[in-house]
């Protein structure tokens, strides 16, 4: 009689679901090797490969838009500026406090995959060049009083409670 041992496999595959911002699920692999603990090993989006230094390079890319911004002679009163900046900012900080718990950042930043929060930022780098090269912030016009808004007199406006009477 020989004694069977069932084998027991080095890695077991884990399917964990992921929403992502844009409501699509994502399903993403994760690979369980003895006295490791568990690796991603799929994203579960095609053309987008695993990245085990996400979080590393999320603070990279982010800090390199940051530094960036700050060389070039974009004015800090341009909201292109100031809304990359925080959101640059508000990544490197949650990044920086989960630095070894990418679920964690995935969910509080909520933008999607820690991959994809890389790849984020590397489009975002292509849009600032072009943002630096054409300087878009010189035709932005702003709106600084509320009197220069043009009403149409085609248009009915209503606060909400003529609605309510009606019910």
């Amino acid at each position: 009689l020989l004694l069977c041992r069932p084998k027991i496999p080095m890695y077991r595959l884990i399917l964990s679901r992921a929403a992502t911002s844009t409501s699509r699920t994502s399903f993403r692999a994760f690979s369980e090797v003895a006295g490791v603990g568990s690796l991603k090993t799929s994203t579960g989006l095609v053309g987008l490969d695993v990245d085990q230094n996400a979080v590393a390079n999320i603070i990279k890319h982010n800090q390199a838009l940051l530094d960036k911004m700050s060389a070039s002679d974009m004015p800090e009163t341009a909201v292109y500026r100031q809304n990359v900046s925080a959101i640059a900012k508000y990544r490197i900080d949650v990044c920086n406090q989960f630095p070894d718990d990418p679920e964690k950042v995935e969910e509080m930043c909520n933008m999607g995959q820690v991959e994809e929060l890389v790849e984020q930022a590397k489009d975002e780098m292509v849009v600032l060049d072009m943002y630096l090269e054409k300087r878009y912030w010189e035709m932005v016009t702003p709106v600084s009083d509320v009197d220069e808004f043009e009403v149409d007199p085609e248009m009915e406006f209503t606060d909400g409670e003529d609605e309510a009477k009606k019910e």
